[in-house]
């Protein structure tokens, strides 16, 4: 599965990306890009800004240890969306012990608006 999508990379002489870390995890993100997060709470809309940027990469590359100062990624809630569910079975062999659940991951979608402060 894709963790994000670019809607609009038209701007190709004037190409800056950030590594953001986010809930625990990294993402590369890009003006205009869709990325798929863990759920935030949040209604779609509204503005967030991730100050936890890794790596950012534009005519030259800077890389924070472990963040930059003074960088932050501003995206905006788009959607919440849920995955597939996925059915966890457990069973023991001859002992008459089964169990059978489901689970379905929350995600929201963020649209990437601008990378501040490089």
């Amino acid at each position: 599965m894709y963790r994000f999508l670019v809607l609009n990379s038209q701007e190709k002489d004037n190409f800056m990306y950030a590594l953001m870390e986010y809930k625990g995890k990294q993402y590369r993100a890009e003006k205009g890009a869709v990325l798929q997060v863990d759920k935030i709470d949040a209604e779609p809309g509204s503005a967030l800004d991730i100050d936890s940027v890794l790596l950012v990469s534009g005519d030259k590359v800077t890389v924070g240890a472990p963040y930059l100062n003074g960088v932050k990624v501003q995206a905006v809630v788009e959607s919440h969306k849920r995955a597939k569910k996925i059915i966890v079975f457990k069973h023991k062999a001859k002992k008459d012990y089964r169990r059978k659940w489901g689970h379905r991951q929350q995600y929201s979608m963020i649209k990437i608006q601008d990378i501040v402060g490089v």
